[in-house]
């Protein structure tokens, strides 16, 4: 019986160290694979590229301080660009929301946003500054563009391959696409990106860092 006892101590210690170290190996397995993933996760975010969708056509306008702006001061850098008006009943608040949440993870880049009226009759540069501010537009930042409704609804027509109407149907209200555009230093389309859509801004983020990567100041 005493050989049996031993026997069986032993076996149970075995077991007791057994387990002692498949408690401490699971979380460094565990780490280890985490680590694997991500890693694997950024070699494919490296490999991957962003789509071209044509190039944005020479345009100039006026912002919300009433100075000329134009592709000319966009020319080299990335901006993302969205069509809205400020008394917008429908997706209007939505979409300049999305595009004032890019400005946070943004902050330390060269990437600009920009606005485009598609009421310029009402939206004059003084009801888009304050359209601005009520979003706490960063200055230099971010423009708010108006001016010539043939120009913009060219631009968001032919320029950006969006649909716009100016409000002559029934319901007597423009309409406009929800999408978001990201456009590369060379005025290059590279994204459109539903603002409507709860992972936008995400999708968004995660293009423009890589294009900054792709495309260095």
């Amino acid at each position: 019986m005493n050989g049996t006892s031993a026997t069986l101590g032993r076996q149970s210690s075995k077991a007791s160290t057994l387990w002692k170290v498949t408690l401490i190996a699971i979380p460094i397995v565990t780490l280890g694979l985490l680590i694997w993933l991500r890693q694997a996760e950024v070699n494919l975010l490296r490999q991957r590229s962003v789509s071209s969708y044509g190039s944005v056509p020479e345009f100039q306008l006026i912002n919300q301080d009433g100075k000329n702006f134009g592709s000319a001061d966009l020319r080299g850098k990335i901006w993302i660009a969205d069509f809205v008006y400020s008394t917008c009943p429908g997706p209007c608040p939505m979409i300049s929301s999305r595009m004032s949440e890019l400005q946070e993870p943004l902050k330390i880049t060269d990437v600009h946003l920009v606005s485009f009226t598609v009421d310029p009759a009402k939206d004059t540069p003084e009801v888009l500054r304050t359209y601005a501010e009520r979003l706490q537009a960063e200055p230099g930042r971010w423009d708010f563009l108006t001016g010539a409704q043939s120009t913009i609804y060219n631009l968001s027509r032919n320029g950006f391959k969006l649909a716009v109407s100016d409000g002559s149907d029934a319901k007597g209200i423009p309409v406009h696409s929800t999408r978001m555009i990201l456009v590369d230093r060379h005025g290059e389309i590279r994204g459109y990106y539903d603002a409507t859509e709860a992972d936008a801004v995400t999708k968004l983020v995660a293009d423009t860092t890589h294009l900054l990567r792709e495309q260095p100041k």
